[in-house]
């Protein structure tokens, strides 16, 4: 069997020793950026590679002209991916501390060069230690393999194209931060505060139960029934900080029965540093 969107922790115990899966820790904090490797070295999956959102899984963030977390070429990527050991037949499962919001970067990452067997794993690090499985500190060198991509472009909407179809009610744009940051009461991240003008909010913690559980695939479905109408999902860009966490929502789509909407990979962050470009309110 396959996993495509997400997979249960008893579900990856069950598979924790087979060759074919590769376990990644992709535990990370905004405001302490080592914090996540620390946890890391003290404790993990067994066998889980890490992978650090500013190092691992974004390119080179240029001030004012990029977001905070820019795609990586997919040279970078591909490298970064054979060197952990994946390859078009590994079953990849991505985890962290937070519901899956920062995990989801490399579920996607993956996505958008074509590999669909990786799962983020639901309630995280939290949940496989509650669960009693077993955990270590030792770091295991990875077997490198060839990873071979195939591009998926039409999973990306770019800042020119948010601004074509920002305002046409035949797409809708999504902002996946939190109410507050959407309205500019709250911004301790972005230089400037507020949303881009035609989205629509959608912070992606809604997606989660108290525990950081993904909700049922009816409450989901419920959820994005209200939020999206009959917009069909290709049509649906969602953006946040950095187009890490709005990935989250994406998934939850997914697990609610839509198609893969898009992203706008440089989000608020790209978009509030053009000061071509309007903001809201």
């Amino acid at each position: 069997m396959d996993y495509t969107t997400k997979i249960s922790v008893e579900d990856l115990y069950a598979q924790i020793e087979d060759p074919e899966w590769v376990v990644i820790d992709c535990r990370f904090y905004l405001t302490e950026p080592d914090k996540g490797y620390q946890e890391y070295q003290d404790a993990h999956i067994p066998g889980a590679a890490y992978a650090n959102l500013d190092r691992d899984l974004s390119g080179q963030m240029i001030p004012g002209k990029t977001g905070r977390h820019p795609l990586p070429t997919r040279e970078e990527l591909v490298d970064r991916l054979s060197a952990w050991g994946i390859d078009q037949k590994t079953q990849v499962v991505v985890y962290d501390s937070l519901g899956g919001a920062v995990a989801a970067r490399l579920w996607w990452l993956l996505r958008w060069l074509g590999h669909d067997k990786a799962a983020v794993l639901d309630g995280g690090w939290n949940a496989w230690v509650i669960s009693g499985y077993p955990v270590q500190k030792q770091m295991l060198p990875r077997k490198r393999k060839i990873f071979t991509p195939v591009e998926h472009q039409e999973y990306i909407a770019d800042k020119e194209w948010v601004e074509k179809v920002r305002l046409d009610p035949d797409y809708l744009l999504v902002d996946a931060r939190s109410a507050e940051r959407y309205w500019g009461l709250k911004e301790t991240i972005d230089k400037k505060a507020g949303h881009i003008p035609g989205a629509v909010s959608a912070p992606y913690i809604g997606n989660l139960t108290e525990d950081e559980f993904f909700r049922s695939a009816d409450e989901l479905k419920e959820r994005f029934m209200n939020l999206i109408g009959d917009i069909p999902a290709e049509k649906v860009i969602f953006y946040c900080g950095s187009g890490v966490t709005s990935i989250h929502n994406i998934i939850a789509m997914l697990l609610a029965g839509y198609g893969m909407a898009k992203l706008y990979p440089g989000s608020w962050s790209e978009w509030s540093a053009d000061p071509n470009r309007p903001t809201a309110p």
